[in-house]
Protein backbone atom coordinates (compact mmCIF):
# COMPACT_ATOMS: atom_id res chain seq x y z
CA UNK A 1 0.00 0.00 0.00
CA UNK A 2 1.42 3.39 -0.96
CA UNK A 3 0.36 6.87 -1.89
CA UNK A 4 -0.47 5.79 -5.43
CA UNK A 5 -3.53 4.18 -3.88
CA UNK A 6 -4.74 7.57 -2.64
CA UNK A 7 -5.67 10.44 -4.91
CA UNK A 8 -5.79 13.53 -2.72
CA UNK A 9 -8.34 15.10 -5.07
CA UNK A 10 -10.62 12.09 -4.97
CA UNK A 11 -11.80 11.77 -1.37
CA UNK A 12 -14.63 9.26 -1.01
CA UNK A 13 -17.44 11.75 -0.47
CA UNK A 14 -20.14 10.83 2.03
CA UNK A 15 -18.10 7.75 2.98
CA UNK A 16 -17.87 6.75 6.61
CA UNK A 17 -15.31 4.43 8.15
CA UNK A 18 -14.54 3.19 11.63
CA UNK A 19 -10.92 2.55 12.57
CA UNK A 20 -9.63 0.31 15.35
CA UNK A 21 -7.45 2.86 17.08
CA UNK A 22 -5.11 1.91 19.92
CA UNK A 23 -2.82 4.93 19.73
CA UNK A 24 0.17 2.86 18.60
CA UNK A 25 2.40 3.40 15.58
CA UNK A 26 0.38 1.17 13.29
CA UNK A 27 -3.06 2.52 14.18
CA UNK A 28 -1.79 6.12 14.03
CA UNK A 29 -0.48 5.47 10.52
CA UNK A 30 -3.77 3.84 9.53
CA UNK A 31 -5.64 6.81 10.95
CA UNK A 32 -3.71 9.17 8.67
CA UNK A 33 -4.32 6.82 5.72
CA UNK A 34 -8.06 6.81 6.43
CA UNK A 35 -8.23 10.59 6.87
CA UNK A 36 -6.47 11.05 3.54
CA UNK A 37 -8.86 8.69 1.77
CA UNK A 38 -12.27 9.03 3.41
CA UNK A 39 -14.72 11.83 4.06
CA UNK A 40 -15.65 10.87 7.63
CA UNK A 41 -13.54 8.81 10.03
CA UNK A 42 -14.60 7.65 13.49
CA UNK A 43 -12.28 5.88 15.92
CA UNK A 44 -12.88 3.07 18.36
CA UNK A 45 -10.68 1.95 21.24
CA UNK A 46 -10.98 -0.90 23.71
CA UNK A 47 -10.22 -0.95 27.41
CA UNK A 48 -9.65 -4.69 27.78
CA UNK A 49 -7.85 -4.78 31.09
CA UNK A 50 -4.37 -3.92 29.83
CA UNK A 51 -1.71 -4.11 32.55
CA UNK A 52 -0.92 -0.44 31.99
CA UNK A 53 -3.11 2.55 31.12
CA UNK A 54 -0.52 4.40 29.04
CA UNK A 55 -2.04 3.12 25.82
CA UNK A 56 -5.46 4.60 26.57
CA UNK A 57 -3.96 8.01 27.36
CA UNK A 58 -1.68 8.05 24.33
CA UNK A 59 -4.56 7.40 21.95
CA UNK A 60 -6.22 10.58 23.25
CA UNK A 61 -2.98 12.48 22.73
CA UNK A 62 -2.57 11.26 19.16
CA UNK A 63 -6.14 12.29 18.31
CA UNK A 64 -5.58 15.68 19.94
CA UNK A 65 -2.35 16.33 18.03
CA UNK A 66 -3.76 15.15 14.70
CA UNK A 67 -6.63 17.60 15.09
CA UNK A 68 -4.25 20.43 16.03
CA UNK A 69 -1.50 19.83 13.48
CA UNK A 70 -3.53 18.69 10.47
CA UNK A 71 -6.56 20.97 10.08
CA UNK A 72 -7.42 19.44 6.71
CA UNK A 73 -7.82 16.09 8.47
CA UNK A 74 -9.48 17.49 11.57
CA UNK A 75 -12.57 18.34 9.54
CA UNK A 76 -12.97 14.66 8.65
CA UNK A 77 -12.17 13.23 12.08
CA UNK A 78 -15.41 12.32 13.81
CA UNK A 79 -16.41 10.84 17.13
CA UNK A 80 -14.14 8.66 19.25
CA UNK A 81 -15.68 5.63 20.94
CA UNK A 82 -14.17 3.66 23.82
CA UNK A 83 -15.69 0.32 24.80
CA UNK A 84 -15.20 -1.49 28.10
CA UNK A 85 -14.03 -5.02 27.33
CA UNK A 86 -12.36 -5.61 30.68
CA UNK A 87 -13.81 -9.11 30.78
CA UNK A 88 -11.23 -10.04 28.12
CA UNK A 89 -8.43 -9.19 30.52
CA UNK A 90 -10.07 -11.21 33.25
CA UNK A 91 -10.21 -14.39 31.21
CA UNK A 92 -6.81 -13.93 29.50
CA UNK A 93 -3.63 -15.03 31.19
CA UNK A 94 -1.11 -13.09 29.12
CA UNK A 95 1.75 -10.69 29.73
CA UNK A 96 -0.39 -7.86 28.36
CA UNK A 97 -3.13 -8.42 30.92
CA UNK A 98 -1.16 -9.81 33.88
CA UNK A 99 2.09 -8.90 35.63
CA UNK A 100 4.16 -11.60 33.91
CA UNK A 101 7.46 -11.79 32.08
CA UNK A 102 7.29 -11.97 28.29
CA UNK A 103 8.18 -15.50 27.19
CA UNK A 104 7.55 -17.80 24.23
CA UNK A 105 5.16 -20.74 24.49
CA UNK A 106 5.60 -24.24 23.05
CA UNK A 107 4.08 -23.14 19.73
CA UNK A 108 6.55 -20.29 19.37
CA UNK A 109 4.02 -17.61 20.23
CA UNK A 110 4.92 -14.88 22.72
CA UNK A 111 2.61 -14.71 25.71
CA UNK A 112 1.75 -11.19 24.62
CA UNK A 113 -0.82 -12.90 22.39
CA UNK A 114 -4.30 -12.26 23.80
CA UNK A 115 -6.48 -15.10 22.43
CA UNK A 116 -9.46 -13.86 20.45
CA UNK A 117 -8.60 -10.17 20.86
CA UNK A 118 -8.77 -9.09 17.23
CA UNK A 119 -11.79 -11.29 16.59
CA UNK A 120 -13.62 -9.70 19.51
CA UNK A 121 -12.53 -6.20 18.51
CA UNK A 122 -13.86 -6.65 14.99
CA UNK A 123 -17.21 -8.00 16.20
CA UNK A 124 -17.73 -5.11 18.59
CA UNK A 125 -16.59 -2.58 15.99
CA UNK A 126 -19.07 -4.01 13.50
CA UNK A 127 -21.86 -3.91 16.10
CA UNK A 128 -21.14 -0.24 16.72
CA UNK A 129 -20.81 0.42 12.99
CA UNK A 130 -24.15 -1.29 12.35
CA UNK A 131 -25.85 1.19 14.67
CA UNK A 132 -24.06 4.18 13.20
CA UNK A 133 -24.43 3.20 9.56
CA UNK A 134 -20.72 2.52 9.09
CA UNK A 135 -19.87 -0.65 7.21
CA UNK A 136 -16.16 -0.22 6.48
CA UNK A 137 -13.67 -0.99 9.23
CA UNK A 138 -9.98 -0.12 9.09
CA UNK A 139 -7.34 -1.84 11.20
CA UNK A 140 -3.56 -2.09 11.44
CA UNK A 141 -3.05 -5.85 11.31
CA UNK A 142 0.07 -6.92 9.44
CA UNK A 143 1.50 -10.21 8.17
CA UNK A 144 5.00 -8.86 7.50
CA UNK A 145 6.69 -7.57 10.66
CA UNK A 146 4.65 -8.91 13.56
CA UNK A 147 4.89 -11.38 16.42
CA UNK A 148 3.20 -14.27 14.65
CA UNK A 149 -0.28 -13.70 16.08
CA UNK A 150 -2.75 -15.97 14.25
CA UNK A 151 -5.51 -13.35 14.46
CA UNK A 152 -3.41 -10.96 12.33
CA UNK A 153 -3.41 -13.27 9.31
CA UNK A 154 -5.44 -12.18 6.30
CA UNK A 155 -7.07 -15.61 6.13
CA UNK A 156 -8.34 -15.22 9.70
CA UNK A 157 -9.56 -11.68 9.10
CA UNK A 158 -11.35 -12.57 5.85
CA UNK A 159 -13.18 -15.41 7.58
CA UNK A 160 -14.12 -13.17 10.49
CA UNK A 161 -15.55 -10.46 8.24
CA UNK A 162 -17.51 -13.03 6.25
CA UNK A 163 -19.04 -14.33 9.48
CA UNK A 164 -19.85 -10.81 10.66
CA UNK A 165 -21.49 -9.91 7.36
CA UNK A 166 -23.59 -13.06 7.38
CA UNK A 167 -24.54 -12.71 11.03
CA UNK A 168 -25.68 -9.09 10.64
CA UNK A 169 -27.11 -9.55 7.15
CA UNK A 170 -25.08 -6.50 6.13
CA UNK A 171 -21.93 -6.40 4.04
CA UNK A 172 -19.00 -5.25 6.15
CA UNK A 173 -15.55 -4.74 4.66
CA UNK A 174 -12.17 -4.57 6.37
CA UNK A 175 -9.26 -2.55 5.04
CA UNK A 176 -5.76 -3.26 6.36
CA UNK A 177 -3.33 -0.75 4.79
CA UNK A 178 -0.31 -2.27 6.55
CA UNK A 179 -1.03 -5.93 5.84
CA UNK A 180 2.00 -6.51 3.62
CA UNK A 181 4.26 -3.68 4.81
CA UNK A 182 7.32 -4.05 6.98
CA UNK A 183 7.71 -1.72 9.95
CA UNK A 184 10.11 0.31 7.83
CA UNK A 185 7.41 0.47 5.19
CA UNK A 186 4.94 1.73 7.80
CA UNK A 187 7.28 4.56 8.75
CA UNK A 188 7.71 5.40 5.08
CA UNK A 189 3.95 5.40 4.52
CA UNK A 190 3.52 7.82 7.42
CA UNK A 191 6.02 10.18 5.82
CA UNK A 192 4.24 9.98 2.47
CA UNK A 193 0.92 10.74 4.15
CA UNK A 194 1.89 13.58 6.48
CA UNK A 195 5.55 14.36 5.96
CA UNK A 196 8.06 14.60 8.77
CA UNK A 197 5.41 16.34 10.88
CA UNK A 198 3.37 13.14 11.04
CA UNK A 199 6.48 10.99 11.58
CA UNK A 200 7.49 13.22 14.51
CA UNK A 201 3.97 13.02 15.93
CA UNK A 202 4.06 9.23 15.82
CA UNK A 203 7.54 9.13 17.37
CA UNK A 204 6.68 11.38 20.30
CA UNK A 205 2.99 10.72 20.93
CA UNK A 206 2.08 7.16 19.93
CA UNK A 207 2.77 4.19 22.18
CA UNK A 208 3.84 0.65 21.30
CA UNK A 209 5.86 -0.71 24.25
CA UNK A 210 4.26 -3.75 25.87
CA UNK A 211 5.62 -2.71 29.27
CA UNK A 212 4.14 0.76 29.15
CA UNK A 213 7.53 2.47 29.41
CA UNK A 214 7.44 6.23 28.72
CA UNK A 215 10.66 7.27 30.44
CA UNK A 216 13.30 7.85 27.75
CA UNK A 217 12.60 9.13 24.25
CA UNK A 218 14.63 7.29 21.61
CA UNK A 219 14.86 8.17 17.92
CA UNK A 220 11.93 5.82 17.24
CA UNK A 221 9.82 6.79 20.27
CA UNK A 222 9.33 5.90 23.92
CA UNK A 223 9.79 2.34 25.13
CA UNK A 224 11.76 -0.24 27.06
CA UNK A 225 13.93 -1.21 24.04
CA UNK A 226 13.69 -4.93 24.85
CA UNK A 227 10.07 -6.11 24.46
CA UNK A 228 9.06 -7.53 21.03
CA UNK A 229 7.03 -4.42 20.17
CA UNK A 230 9.92 -2.07 20.88
CA UNK A 231 12.38 -4.25 19.00
CA UNK A 232 10.15 -4.30 15.91
CA UNK A 233 9.50 -0.58 16.06
CA UNK A 234 13.17 0.32 16.51
CA UNK A 235 14.35 -2.12 13.82
CA UNK A 236 11.82 -0.69 11.38
CA UNK A 237 12.85 2.87 12.23
CA UNK A 238 16.53 2.33 11.53
CA UNK A 239 15.76 0.50 8.28
CA UNK A 240 13.47 3.39 7.27
CA UNK A 241 16.16 5.97 8.10
CA UNK A 242 18.83 4.04 6.22
CA UNK A 243 16.61 3.79 3.14
CA UNK A 244 15.71 7.49 3.32
CA UNK A 245 19.39 8.49 3.53
CA UNK A 246 20.21 6.20 0.62
CA UNK A 247 17.55 7.89 -1.52
CA UNK A 248 18.82 11.34 -0.58
CA UNK A 249 22.34 10.43 -1.70
CA UNK A 250 21.20 9.35 -5.16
Amino acid sequence: MNMTDINKNDINKNSKVLILFSGGQDSATCLAWALEKYDHVETIGFDYGQRHTIEMQCRKNVLRDVRAQFPEWAARLGEDHVLDLSVLGKISKTSLTRDMDIVMDQKGLPNTFVPGRNLIFLNFAAALGFRRGIHTIIAGMCEADFSGYPDCRKETLDATMKSISLGMDTRFTLETPLMYLSKAGAWDLAEQLGGTKLVDLIVTTSHTCYLGERGELYAWGYGCETCPACELRAKGWYEYVATSEKHKSI
